[in-house]
């Protein structure tokens, strides 16, 4: 889905950020990785670096020049955190997912950073449409390369869709309980509130429809479900002693 977005970076010094870059993308599900005259690569510390993400790193192409890297990109976004004389028009990396994660996938996109101690040249930005902007402290607005290019990719994979935010069918994780699991839940908090003297008559009302409020928002799975029953439990026991 991500496909035609190009991470393109200039002249990199370091390997092992060049590995550090291709595990971002990979977390992000991007594997579109070009590599403008890096001054190490292939190398050991990129593929260390990587931690897993060597097939990106296999995928990697080459170029001599960032002219051929983008030459067949329509949109190029230039990442500078540094304000220039002349003024190009600039979009922030959450503007840039709104605006092209759903274009057509031959409608391939580059996202250009450049070297670690000094970012984009000004003849490197002159082929750019936009600078691409990660907005944070103005004091302080030097990122890593590799934290730079993860939060671009991570604003694409988000403004894509593709993030999981349902506990329900996650490998490994239990269902969320029922509507009738919950309210056996319930009955039996009140029943242990009042057992131990926590709770009184004219206040269990209020307490319990906030108590409701608190556990709905938590949205318990069925195990953690188990876990309060078992504690619920283990006090109406220790109480009865």
């Amino acid at each position: 889905m991500l496909s035609h977005f190009k991470v393109v970076l200039v002249e990199t010094s370091h390997p092992g950020n060049i590995g550090a870059v291709a595990r971002a993308m990979k977390n992000m599900r991007m594997d579109q990785l070009r590599l403008v005259s890096p001054k190490c690569f292939p190398h050991a510390d990129a593929t260390a670096r990587a931690s897993g993400a060597d097939d990106v790193l296999r995928a990697a192409t080459v170029f001599d020049s960032l002219q051929d890297a983008i030459a067949d990109c329509r949109i190029v976004l230039g990442a500078s955190a540094r304000d220039r004389t002349i003024s190009w028009p600039s979009l922030t990396a959450r503007q840039t997912a709104e605006k092209w994660v759903g274009a057509l996938p031959e409608q391939n996109i580059a996202l250009v950073f450049g070297r670690e101690n000094s970012g984009l040249k000004n003849h490197e930005l002159d082929l750019c449409h936009y600078l691409l902007r990660i907005p944070c402290n103005s004091e302080y607005s030097s990122l890593n390369l590799a934290a730079a290019v993860q939060v671009v990719c991570y604003e694409l994979f988000v403004g894509s869709g593709q993030e999981i935010i349902s506990k329900v069918g996650d490998v490994g994780e239990e269902p969320l309980a029922t509507a009738e699991q919950m309210e056996a839940f319930y009955i039996h908090l009140q029943q242990t509130m009042a057992d131990i003297g926590f709770l009184h008559p004219e206040r269990s009302k209020s307490i319990m429809r906030r108590l409701r409020r608190i556990f709905n928002r938590t949205q318990l799975d069925t195990k953690e479900l188990d876990i309060l029953r078992g504690i619920l439990r283990f006090s109406q026991n220790h109480n009865a002693e």
